[in-house]
């Protein structure tokens, strides 16, 4: 028994990681190219390891003077379309300010531990520039913060998508 069983135990392992399925659901269109190519960049390193997917649902029209009320009314109609997009077997990280924070490397075991108890389909929502709908955050299983600061939710996704691949190869 012994250390004989390790390199098995990686193999398993990472066979487990590799069939992974990891979906970023954001609202709105990326329009700045850096993003983009950013974005391409870690999506394609990514590929080592996961099936990577981006899915865009398109943003409400909020003029800059909104009550509170017609926030909650964006974030709803954005919400539901989010909802739209997520399968009941799905594990949901929703990106809030109030979320949990966490180091890359609890992280990365959180994405291994999802791994090794049969998540392979996990999923992280990106909201629009108000953040999240209250349904959204319900069918999320985390919240997850990237600290204190409010960035574009376009950055968010370049942020998010890094740390996913950063969590991989810690992992690996």
């Amino acid at each position: 028994q012994g250390h004989h069983s390790q390199p098995f135990e990686i193999e398993q392992l990472c066979s487990k990681l590799v069939g992974m399925n990891i979906k970023i659901v954001c609202v709105g269109k990326l329009k700045e190219k850096y993003f983009k190519d950013a974005i391409a960049e870690y999506k394609k390193r990514l590929n080592r390891f996961a099936k990577v997917s981006i899915v865009q649902v398109p943003d409400e029209k909020a003029p800059e003077k909104f009550s509170a009320a017609e926030d909650e009314k964006v974030k709803e109609i954005e919400g539901q379309r989010i909802l739209s997009k997520i399968k009941d077997k799905e594990y949901v990280y929703v990106t809030a300010i109030k979320g949990k924070q966490r180091s890359s490397e609890e992280f990365a075991k959180e994405i291994q531990d999802l791994a090794t108890y049969g998540h392979s389909d996990i999923t992280f929502v990106i909201g629009g520039s108000l953040g999240t709908s209250d349904a959204v955050n319900k069918r999320g299983d985390d919240l997850i913060s990237f600290g204190k600061l409010t960035m574009p939710h376009q950055l968010m996704r370049v942020v998010l998508i890094e740390q996913i691949y950063r969590a991989f190869m810690i992992n690996s």
